[in-house]
């Protein structure tokens, strides 16, 4: 029944029965979602949550999966994964959907000698997840560079937001209180020589591949900085780095990463979660704060 009223309006070769969320986590791990839809324009994604709606069904929206842990249950309902890829330079300014890789949209930006969009070289992810969680790196983060966002809100009209009504800050936004999808966000265009901007970005993807443990399934800082702490170095300090359950493992290269290191589940990764948890919390009463989503 949910099938057949999917295929009205979306093409087949898009809808996916019993879906293995392994397949589109960077953990690589996950399991079955009931259905898994991808949504290429708004008309699509509005009528995917209408049918859900009708039905009572639960749904849940992805970008690339990066930062985003499926239980090994799965998922009772339709994972929407949103393929809104405009990218262009309108008005002086750049238009990024929120399907849009956030590495695309700094190399779009270098190609077109804007400055600024160096620091989202090299980070997974899409444009909706690095606006909805506030990405940064290097002292940067994308409040710094946006403008407004498109957004869908509950009653599925297409609303704008302004930066300053974003609510930002780390790693947060209005988007994590608020039932809202983000469709595209638009950003300032600062113009830069590209050999100031090549550079930067250089240096920041070779810190990238000499500092983490790009090798492995993961799904980058698994903690949120606290106020006064970064949990890398608790955990490196606690002891913890190659400490293992399953095939989970707590990153020798950076403390701050837990990686897929063979055959991981779900399970070995959350279970190695909520031992490093327990662990600062008992050697240094500090409260690590999850940056990842479980779903």
């Amino acid at each position: 029944m949910i099938y057949d009223e999917l295929v009205k309006e979306i093409n087949p070769s898009n809808i996916f029965v019993n879906e293995k969320m392994s397949k589109h986590t960077s953990f690589k791990v996950g399991g079955i979602a009931d259905f898994f839809v991808i949504a290429n324009d708004v008309k699509e994604l509005i009528y995917i949550l209408k049918v859900a709606k009708s039905l009572k069904i639960k749904t849940f929206i992805i970008g690339n999966g990066t930062n985003l842990i499926v239980k090994d249950s799965g998922f009772r309902g339709i994972i929407i994964k949103l393929n809104l890829k405009r990218l262009k330079i309108e008005n002086e300014r750049i238009f990024a959907g929120a399907g849009v890789p956030v590495a695309l949209l700094s190399e779009f930006a270098y190609r077109n000698k804007i400055g600024n969009f160096e620091f989202l070289a090299g980070i997974p992810g899409t444009v909706g997840g690095a606006v909805k969680m506030n990405a940064g790196a290097y002292g940067s983060e994308v409040k710094d560079i946006l403008l407004e966002t498109l957004y869908l809100d509950e009653r599925y009209n297409i609303k704008k937001l302004d930066n300053s009504c974003h609510e930002f800050e780390y790693r947060k936004s209005i988007f994590e209180s608020k039932r809202w999808i983000i469709l595209g966000s638009y950003f300032k265009t600062e113009k830069a020589e590209s050999v100031e901007i090549k550079n930067k970005r250089d240096e920041f993807i070779k810190s990238r591949k000499e500092k983490q443990p790009l090798e492995f399934p993961n799904a980058g800082s698994i903690f949120k900085r606290g106020s006064d702490f970064i949990p890398a170095k608790l955990i490196d300090e606690a002891g913890l780095k190659g400490y293992k359950i399953g095939g989970a493992q707590i990153s020798e290269k950076h403390a701050g990463f837990i990686i897929n290191e063979k055959e991981a589940t779900a399970k070995d990764i959350i279970n190695l979660i909520n031992y490093t948890k327990k662990q600062i919390k008992e050697k240094f009463n500090k409260d690590l704060e999850l940056e990842v989503i479980i779903l």
